[in-house]
């Protein structure tokens, strides 16, 4: 089966990168989400977002942008019904996929803390230029 589809002995299909990717017109449309290959062809009419939306992440990983969006629980259960494979092991590193994305959090952010002090100052000050030059015109 070489470059192309390949199955494992537990019935799961794989398919290489290449051949995804080639997947990106209106005759056949693929995306992978968490290493799953979706066939979401039929589907691009139908999708609440637009069919671009689909478009757009055709024959790549849209991994991110799908969980990004926040899909209800109907939603990811619908599309399980568009799955036909998974993402060859071999090519699973060549894709930056959600999950290997790093998480920040607020103690990586030292300036979170001025998010509000610095424009709560500014108002201070504001307040205070304001009053001193009213007062000083009666």
């Amino acid at each position: 089966m070489g470059e192309k589809e390949e199955k494992c002995p537990n019935g799961v299909r794989y398919y290489r990168l290449s051949e995804i990717e080639e997947q990106n017109s209106f005759k056949s449309t693929w995306i992978i989400i968490h290493h799953k290959v979706y066939d979401v062809t039929k589907f691009l009419e139908e999708h609440p977002g637009g069919e671009e939306v689909l478009r757009e992440q055709a024959g790549g990983d849209a991994t991110e942008s799908f969980e990004d969006v926040g899909h209800s629980t109907d939603a990811r259960e619908m599309s399980e019904s568009m799955v036909i494979g998974e993402l060859h092991p071999d090519d699973r590193d060549k894709i930056a996929t959600h999950e290997e994305t790093p998480v920040t959090t607020l103690k990586d952010e030292p300036s979170s803390w001025t998010n509000w002090v610095i424009p709560a100052l500014v108002a201070v000050i504001i307040t205070l230029i304001y009053r001193i030059l009213t007062t000083e015109r009666e």
